[in-house]
């Protein structure tokens, strides 16, 4: 990863992150069903962490509200332009496919294959959290009931596994044992760098 790249990561982990509780909960109250939120807050940091530079952005909060809400009306775009176009119609306009090269897929599987690896070494109830709300895509309602806690503990354990993540992805997988504090785990990463 070369450093700009790093830069943007961290400062998504460092001024964004902490604002995802309030931009899910506005987006429940525009009426966005809950399946519909998550997409749009993984669109969201999609699209941030895409940008070149951060300088612009005077407020990191008010630009992750203004990011979802463009990511919101691109669905509705979508959406209304589905309903007016068949089936048939979509797939007389025989367009070609764009195939990704061998070199992305080879790319695109090691990166899956080092974010599956950050999302093992989180601690033990949030990589479990982790998996149930980001992977299965689980309510937290859901996840709270059947692990036994609240569902502030499922929204904080979301975020802490996004974070550490993000800094893991930026600073290197160390990051993760380092913050998560556990022998064992610091002893898993030691092995696998074969120290």
């Amino acid at each position: 990863m070369n450093e700009s790249r790093a830069r943007i990561v961290a400062w998504v982990g460092r001024e964004v992150l902490p604002h995802e509780a309030d931009v899910r909960g506005w987006l429940r109250r525009s009426l966005v069903s809950d399946g519909e939120v998550e997409d749009v807050i993984q669109e969201a940091y999609c699209r941030l962490l895409s940008l070149q530079n951060t300088s612009h952005i005077a407020s990191p909060r008010a630009y992750f509200f203004t990011a979802a809400r463009a990511v919101v009306i691109d669905h509705l775009r979508r959406s209304r332009v589905v309903r007016m176009e068949t089936v048939t119609e979509i797939e007389a306009l025989n367009v070609v496919l764009d195939e990704p090269s061998p070199e992305r897929v080879a790319a695109g599987r090691r990166e899956l294959d080092r974010v599956r690896r950050l999302i093992a070494a989180l601690p033990d109830r949030c990589r479990r959290v982790f998996e149930m709300r980001k992977i299965e895509g689980l309510p937290q309602r859901e996840i709270a009931h059947q692990l036994g806690v609240t569902e502030t503990i499922v929204e904080n354990d979301v975020v802490k596994g996004q974070r550490l993540i993000l800094k893991a992805l930026a600073e290197g997988e160390e990051a993760i044992s380092r913050a998560a504090g556990t022998p064992e785990r610091d002893e898993r990463a030691r092995d696998r760098r074969g120290d």
